[in-house]
């Protein structure tokens, strides 16, 4: 249970991989007391089990309970993260508003995205309505976004053993491959968290969390250097124009109109908008992070060692499969 000297921080989808690396640099941290919320039917998984054995308090709960009882589930929290799959953010508004009635002091809905402005992503549109909402109940929040994955942004080798059609997607290149993008290597955004929001400047602020910032064209050099591919995995490049990615999302959008649950349909459509936003409009830049209002994590906290694209691929190429984090659970 919370002590009474360190703030209960509840996190919502702590078994994920943003969710996971929160957790632990909120426990390697020692400022918190931390709780995890776990659906009835996770309670007994090895995730849980190991969050428990780590000294994580387990609530038991989802976001689809009734009111009262998220009321419940937030007794005594100070701070409550969301990061909740991007399926189920709409669901967050309940929660929220049991935060206010019971005194939450900052909440950070689920973001962990790149930068970008209404009106480009389906996605981000919904994030950016429950953001008018937790203004409108008056909530303290911190909206935290983050550069995309590094594990995403480099080519995989040729001996990883994923599905042919993630290979693919780390080989895709779109348009000329030289816009850039801010990344971050995920199991570090933990790291920066447990600073964020123990800090009184980002209360009602945007904050992006990036490590370095590069091109696709960088990432297929870097690959084929530290994965000792060379130019065999340079060839593998597939270009996409953005007329083709336009008929991919127009595609993927009737096909998700017809069947929500359709995760492929949603990964053409959502994920098309996303390849849009970052390689056509680029909108994940720190220049773009900055015009739109963020705090720079960087800027914040220039103690936190910031990884390179170079370094990052050195472990990435050294993983026994670095395709692990495409694979979906």
């Amino acid at each position: 249970m919370a002590t009474t000297n360190k703030p209960l921080v509840l996190v919502l989808g702590g078994t994920g991989h943003t969710g996971r690396s929160i957790v632990d640099a909120l426990l390697k941290s020692g400022n918190f007391s931390i709780a995890v919320l776990v659906r009835p039917t996770s309670v007994t998984k090895p995730a849980a089990e190991e969050l428990k054995a780590s000294g994580v308090e387990i609530r038991v709960g989802s976001l689809t309970d009734d009111y009262e009882k998220l009321k419940q589930v937030l007794q005594g929290v100070q701070i409550l993260i969301s990061t909740v799959d991007g399926r189920v953010v709409r669901d967050q508004r309940e929660i929220f508003r049991a935060a206010k009635e019971v005194g939450v002091q900052r909440v950070i809905p689920c973001d962990w995205a790149t930068p970008g402005a209404r009106g480009v992503r389906f996605l981000t549109d919904i994030k950016l309505d429950i953001h008018d909402y937790i203004k409108e109940l008056g909530l303290g929040y911190t909206i935290i976004d983050v550069g995309w994955w590094s594990q995403l942004f480099l080519p995989l080798p040729l001996r990883s053993t994923v599905a042919q059609h993630l290979k693919e997607m780390s080989w895709t290149v779109y348009g000329s491959g030289e816009a850039k993008n801010l990344l971050t290597n995920v199991h570090h955004i933990g790291t920066w968290v447990a600073r964020i929001i123990a800090d009184p400047r980002t209360l009602n602020k945007y904050v992006i969390i990036w490590e370095d910032e590069r091109t696709q064209k960088d990432a297929f050099e870097i690959g084929a250097r530290a994965s000792g591919d060379g130019d065999a995995l340079i060839a593998k490049r597939i270009q996409v124009s953005e007329e083709d990615l336009k008929k991919e999302i127009a595609e993927g959008a009737a096909e998700y109109a017809k069947d929500p649950t359709n995760f492929g349909a949603a990964l053409k459509f959502m994920g098309g908008q996303y390849m849009t936003s970052m390689h056509f409009l680029q909108e994940n830049t720190l220049e773009n992070a900055k015009r739109l209002g963020y705090l720079d994590a960087r800027e914040l906290y220039p103690d936190i060692p910031a990884q390179s694209l170079e370094e990052f691929a050195e472990e990435f190429y050294s993983l026994p499969e670095p395709g692990i984090t495409r694979v979906r659970e």
